[in-house]
């Protein structure tokens, strides 16, 4: 039986340019992104080994380099595209939760921010 843990990186806040309309990728806005991810223990919790796990700093790059070197239309595409690319860096990940609020959504009314979650297993 293999151990699982759960790593979570919460409110990771990037500038970027997503979204549909022309305004958006003009200005951009802030996103937020929420990070949470299963990995198999294998023996790196046992010998205290980095190399066996995720280490945090990496997970934040790889995230902030997904969000801010390239656009896309739909925040659930940018979501989907986090998970899979931290799940290519860490291939002990199983499964990677991703979240991105857009507080800034370009919604007629009044509301704090349109969020979307995807799951990736991997």
């Amino acid at each position: 039986m293999t151990d699982i843990y759960t790593i979570t990186l919460e409110n990771c806040a990037f500038f970027a340019r997503h979204g549909v309309y022309a305004e958006e990728e003009f200005l951009g806005q802030r996103f937020f992104i929420d990070a949470e991810f299963d990995v198999a223990a294998g023996t790196a919790l046992e010998n205290d080994d980095i190399d066996g796990t995720v280490d945090y700093g990496i997970a934040f790059k790889v995230i902030e380099d997904t969000v801010t070197n390239s656009r896309r239309y739909l925040i659930e595409a940018l979501a989907l595209a986090i998970a899979k690319e931290l799940c290519t860096r860490f291939p002990m990940i199983r499964r990677a939760k991703i979240t991105v609020r857009k507080p800034s959504a370009p919604v007629p009314g009044i509301l704090d921010y349109v969020q979307v979650s995807v799951e990736h297993f991997n």
